[in-house]
């Protein structure tokens, strides 16, 4: 897929792009030509670069003792149309995955995560259209928080999906997709990491609401959607993984195991959803399974005409349904290695 393509991953030097841009450094689904880290934060494109260069692995030799040919970083906002344009003007494939992310910054801030979020999208569609740049697939990185949409957040992801889909209608050479999935197991910013930080302290380990439910998934697994999101999607499609959930009480018991530290319910934050849904009612009659995600159909009917397999799914999927044992929560973050006794490193942190 990717053999000797000009790849460019916005947002490059965030939790998925930097599992992603190691992933396509291992030429899985072929190597590419270049790749290019577009982000506008000059601190952690050095950090980024430096890890790289360190790196102390198998695959040295092949991939990495090359990587200086191979990725190269570039300092730009996906909010600035010019600085857009000019990093895609050589560009196959792009994976968009800048974003502002965090629920209750958005909600204090919204406008700041309309301009990331929405212009920025905006912007890479533009540069492309009206430079008639030759760039083969765009890929949207998208949120559980876009499906039935109650904080800012989740609006302006909810807006991005659209303006995805709705360009393939002004492209005759360049496909729009997208990918949607939920909280990631050990990335900056999920429960995990905070409430191993809390157990540290000796507690209390806080909890919103006892009734929340998520998705477990991990970073990898993210990536994994990505991959096979290019590999078989098509125009306007949206691809979902499927993936076990779990009662946050459940995921906190767990790590806190045998030891008496209390927890206490705090009450749901600024933008916070009990449930996490990754497909809603309205869509769950043009959404299929494929394999191991389920696949949404875009609704503009000049999208739709494409053959469908199977029968639509004809149901929400949430993370309420089908919610893990506590005993299977367990066991699961035994396999990811984050129980509170392994030496944990936040997940885009492990490079190597």
């Amino acid at each position: 897929m990717l053999t000797n393509k000009r790849v460019v991953v916005t947002g490059g030097t965030g939790s998925l792009g930097k599992v992603l841009i190691k992933r396509l450094l291992t030429g899985e689904i072929g190597l590419p030509r270049r790749i290019t880290v577009f982000s506008r934060d000059e601190a952690k494109q050095h950090s980024m670069r430096l890890a790289f260069q360190h790196l102390r692995t198998a695959t040295d030799e092949v991939i990495y003792h090359n990587f200086e040919q191979l990725l190269q970083f570039c300092i730009g906002d996906v909010r600035d149309l010019h600085s857009v344009a000019t990093v895609l003007r050589n560009a196959d494939v792009v994976f968009n995955a800048a974003a502002l992310k965090q629920v209750p910054s958005c909600e204090y801030f919204p406008f700041e995560a309309v301009q990331t979020n929405i212009v920025g999208a905006e912007n890479i569609i533009r540069a492309i259209r009206e430079n008639n740049l030759p760039v083969e697939t765009v890929v949207g990185i998208s949120t559980d928080k876009a499906c039935k949409p109650v904080n800012v957040m989740g609006m302006t992801k909810a807006v991005q999906e659209r303006l995805f889909v709705r360009a393939n209608l002004d492209s005759e050479h360049t496909r729009y997709i997208c990918v949607r999935y939920g909280n990631v197991l050990a990335s900056r910013g999920s429960v995990i990491p905070l409430f191993h930080e809390q157990i540290r302290r000796g507690g209390p380990v806080t909890i919103t609401t006892s009734d929340m439910t998520r998705f477990l998934l991990s970073l990898e697994e993210a990536v994994d959607t990505v991959l096979a999101a290019l590999r078989g999607g098509e125009r306007g499609e949206t691809y979902i993984p499927r993936v076990p959930s779990a009662l946050v009480t459940d995921i906190a018991a767990a790590l806190i195991g045998d030891r008496k530290i209390q927890t206490i319910v705090t009450g749901i934050r600024p933008g916070e959803k009990v449930h996490e849904i990754l497909v809603s009612e309205e869509e769950a009659f043009r959404t299929f399974e494929r394999g191991d995600y389920y696949v949404i159909r875009p609704m503009l009917p000049e999208l739709a005409a494409a053959e469908k397999t199977g029968e639509p799914i004809g149901r929400e999927y949430s993370s309420s349904d089908n919610v893990m044992t506590k005993e299977q929560v367990g066991e699961l973050l035994v396999d990811h290695k984050l129980t509170i006794s392994d030496r944990f490193v936040y997940e885009e942190d492990m490079l190597a």
